[in-house]
């Protein structure tokens, strides 16, 4: 197998934007998923040139696929609610691809550069999807989950210690 230096990223991009433009299902036509499938070559091509075993790039790989693979499944889909809920996957995976590209930067297996292209790549992602879940109407209350903001009873806690004082 060549390696991916050889190969070069141009190559690379080339293969993806050609697979992109023949589409033959809707989701394939959505920016978002072909943006998606170049970042999952990105990423496949930076966990072959990253040397040393990690669980890390295992679970970049499986991200980086899941945002893929979510896209197309909730695109498929014919009620907004299961659109939205694979999405929703779909985003989770692309932070989950930022916090990968964390824990190798911090183990010095790739450069700032590097981490900073991907996660570029990873923004546009994750804001395309957002404005998906949107339109579909995901932001309701039964399409997320959310907490009100608290203290955590901070307030509790330092009432009790100024009695114990």
């Amino acid at each position: 197998r060549d390696s991916v230096a050889s190969r070069g990223l141009g190559d690379v991009y080339k293969r993806q934007l050609s697979f992109c433009m023949k589409t033959r299902f809707d989701h394939e036509k959505l920016r978002v998923y072909q943006d998606a499938v170049k970042f999952c070559g990105w990423a496949g091509n930076l966990i072959e040139s990253t040397e040393g075993k990690f669980a890390v790039k295992n679970q970049l790989d499986r991200a980086s696929t899941s945002i893929v693979l979510n896209i197309a499944e909730g695109n498929g889909k014919r009620s907004h609610p299961d659109r939205c809920r694979f999405l929703d996957i779909a985003r989770g995976s692309a932070v989950e691809c930022a916090a990968c590209l964390d824990v190798l930067q911090t183990r010095a297996r790739v450069d700032d550069a590097t981490v900073a292209a991907g996660k570029d790549q990873l923004v546009a992602i994750v804001s395309m999807i957002a404005g998906l879940i949107s339109r579909f109407g995901g932001n309701g209350p039964s399409s997320s989950v959310a907490e009100e903001q608290s203290d955590y009873g901070l307030e509790d806690y330092i009432e009790n210690e100024k009695e114990n004082e």
